[in-house]
């Protein structure tokens, strides 16, 4: 999966130079968002002294806005792009690994058209879409953390205000504790979204082949009996999702007020202003989303492990071999 783009001599340096360009294109967008968040602090500090600033100051804060949000849209919409193509060009470079081995195999193990087609497109896919998020919270995390620690000073709670960078380590320990629940409440989902691949590769197998001879494929029995398999694995899945997505969604809603109940009390206490209380829980929320990318994404992570496996049957089956994909 990995070698026949990293390690493969035809693809290698594409491979890194996109991977480097990507990286700085998130460190860039990084630092226009640390920008960000001090805008905010001068904006709403602005707002609640209201009688110490005119329309001016307002437009010329509008304007500071624009000079951070216009450069943050041409960035993403740049990275994005170029991702893409990346990520196309490594499925390009599973894809004829893969047939290379897949011609020479006497016997095919199950849905290999899929697992050729489909599954190396989900995979590439799904890892621009976590990959990126990754890579971005990486970034975050060294940008915001020295942020959110000289802002713990702010803080005027019993205990917690005694501990260096506390902001820091709540955002550390929930987000922490939220992944290993996470882990717990969603350790069946891979296994049962590999087993919904393996029914849905069945089904599409006897349609394919019905379009090339109705008579004896795609009867309505057969069709029926597969349908069935279907429907009983993905009600499965439902049903786990569902006890997931309850606690994920109460997880993610408790966590929005938490910066509030740490920092409202230095507020009615006049020790921090408003524009503080919102620079605060902004850069809190990036620590802790950062921290909680691998919980937040865990649907995505799941489907992803569910096509890293068949994908690692699939490479076992054909013989492939990581160092003959070096010299590709």
């Amino acid at each position: 999966m990995f070698a026949s783009f990293f390690k493969s001599k035809k693809w290698r340096f594409l491979a890194y130079a996109g991977l480097i360009c990507i990286i700085l294109l998130n460190y860039y967008q990084t630092t226009l968002n640390v920008k960000l968040n001090e805008w905010y602090r001068t904006f709403y500090d602005m707002g609640g002294e209201i009688d110490k600033h005119t329309i001016d100051d307002f437009y010329e804060q509008m304007l500071v806005f624009l000079q951070i949000a216009l450069p943050f849209i041409v960035a993403i919409v740049i990275e994005r792009y170029l991702t893409r193509v990346w990520v196309f060009k490594w499925r390009e470079a599973m894809t004829f690994a893969y047939i290379t081995h897949w011609r020479k195999v006497e016997h095919d193990i199950e849905g290999s058209s899929q697992r050729i087609q489909e599954d190396i497109y989900r995979f590439t896919r799904t890892l621009e879409e976590i990959g990126v998020k990754i890579i971005y919270a990486f970034m975050t995390l060294f940008a915001f953390i020295p942020i959110l620690w000289g802002l713990s000073s702010g803080i005027n709670i019993p205990y917690i205000k005694d501990i260096p960078g506390s902001l820091v380590w709540v955002a550390l320990v929930v987000s922490v504790g939220g992944l290993a629940i996470s882990w717990l409440v969603g350790w069946y989902l891979p296994r049962l979204e590999y087993n919904n691949q393996k029914v849905e590769a069945a089904f599409r197998k006897e349609l394919v082949f019905a379009e090339e001879d109705k008579q004896n494929y795609g009867g309505e029995e057969k069709i029926q009996t597969l349908f069935d398999k279907l429907k009983h694995n993905y009600h499965k899945l439902f049903l786990h999702y569902l006890y997931f997505d309850t606690w994920l969604h109460t997880y993610s809603q408790v966590l929005v007020i938490v910066p509030y109940l740490i920092m409202g009390p230095g507020l009615f206490m006049k020790l921090i202003t408003f524009g503080v209380l919102i620079q605060v829980s902004n850069a809190f929320n990036q620590v802790r989303q950062s921290f909680s990318v691998f919980t937040n994404n865990w649907t995505t992570i799941t489907e992803l492990r569910s096509i890293y496996m068949r994908l690692s049957e699939f490479e076992k089956n054909i013989g492939y071999d990581r160092k003959v994909a070096q010299n590709l």
